[in-house]
């Protein structure tokens, strides 16, 4: 792509979290696409005179939409965002005649095993705020496709992992939990199953997806890895890296683990009437589905065209990278004890740091010799001389 006129235009809706941080980072580092990323500040999705003026400016080629309120957001917030803000984007697509890339949840569906993307939760009016907005918002995707001939694909999700998430939310909470040894046992069934979606591999799929519209228009995929996991073998798995001693392998029973999250839910509001900033977990609000299998099906997947850049890469086989990534994090914010170093600092600088500064100084002033840029990973990928010298 030589000329910056022949570049598509992009707009992504929600940059700041785990999945459009991921995408956003993908997508720059194309020359045929320019993304733009507003925030809430330039593009409300609570604004709909926000969206019509920011489009008309921009005249985008395609949208993606990976924003939502906090899965605990009350009726309002979640009907704004979630539903309306969907709504209004995919109205803008379709009056621009361009793609509209919709990223839903697995909370959609009911719980089972080997789901298909039609199946589908009951609209009712006892759905948590979170589930019933993204269910609305599917449907009425549906609806506007064909009404007003939206050119959609809807994306869901189950339980995301990936590192550069700024956020302690989803599987990163219970991640943190088992970190912080604030999980002493399990809170599941040996036999939940539950899948998985590789953050990293997201981007892929969608640009995939804008250059086939003739095969993804109209259309919901399950976008998870094939192969279901136990929740307690990936928590324990978890302990066993960490060697930690917790949580033990005692399998609480959800009555009774309903009953202590109420009571803790009690102490809490107790303790914020005192002044002290206190909050429950939102994740617990789906304490149930801790205990409940709900695997999704990843034949339409793949059958489709698009093909598994990493098809060897697992939530287990990211296990260490996401450890190393998110304890060196989190010991950084002073959120957790430090860990042993020489894990997660196999060079030792950090302890060099701290204990010889004299030493570390003379170590980079003699790298200041070697070339920079010829090192430096380009997109996660290898240096651009290979790894070695100029």
């Amino acid at each position: 792509m030589t000329s910056a006129q022949a570049r598509k235009t992009g707009i992504l809706v929600g940059g700041s979290g785990l999945l459009g941080g991921t995408l956003l980072h993908y997508f720059k580092s194309r020359e045929d696409v320019a993304i733009l990323a507003p925030n809430s500040k330039k593009l409300s999705l609570r604004e709909p005179d926000d969206i019509r003026r920011y489009f008309e400016k921009s005249r985008p080629d395609f949208i993606i939409n990976c924003a939502i309120a906090a899965i605990d957001s009350d009726p309002q917030l979640a009907y704004e965002i979630n539903y309306m803000g969907t709504v209004a984007l995919a109205k803008a697509a379709a009056e621009l005649s361009i793609p509209y890339i919709h990223l839903s949840s697995a909370a959609t569906m009911p719980c089972g095993e080997n789901l298909g993307e039609e199946a589908r939760l009951a609209l009712v009016p006892e759905l948590p705020n979170y589930t019933k907005s993204k269910l609305m918002a599917e449907l009425t995707l549906e609806h506007l496709a064909r009404t007003r001939g939206l050119d959609h694909t809807v994306i869901r999700l189950a339980i995301v992992y990936g590192t550069h998430d700024h956020k302690i939310q989803g599987f990163h909470r219970l991640f943190f939990s088992i970190v912080d040894q604030s999980m002493p046992i399990l809170l599941t069934r040996r036999e939940a199953l539950h899948s998985y979606s590789n953050a990293r591999k997201l981007p892929h799929f969608i640009a995939h997806a804008l250059e086939h519209r003739g095969e993804f228009s109209g259309q919901t995929y399950n976008f998870v890895d094939p192969l279901p996991v136990s929740l307690s073998q990936l928590i324990l798995t978890i302990r066993s890296y960490l060697e930690l001693p917790a949580p033990r392998e005692i399998y609480i029973p959800y009555p009774l683990a309903r009953f202590g999250m109420r009571q803790l839910a009690r102490l809490v509001r107790l303790i914020t009437r005192i002044g002290i900033e206190a909050r429950m977990p939102a994740e617990l609000m789906f304490l149930e589905k801790f205990y409940q299998t709900q695997t999704l099906a990843a034949a339409r997947l793949m059958a489709s065209s698009f093909a598994d850049p990493e098809p060897g890469a697992t939530i287990f086989t990211e296990l260490p990278a996401l450890i190393e990534y998110y304890v060196t994090r989190w010991e950084h914010l002073n959120l957790i004890e430090p860990f042993n170093k020489e894990f997660f600092d196999p060079r030792r600088r950090a302890e060099e740091f701290l204990r010889a500064p004299a030493t570390l100084l003379a170590e980079v002033h003699a790298e200041a010799e070697l070339p920079f840029l010829q090192q430096c990973s380009l997109a996660g990928g290898k240096p651009a001389n290979g790894g070695k010298g100029a």
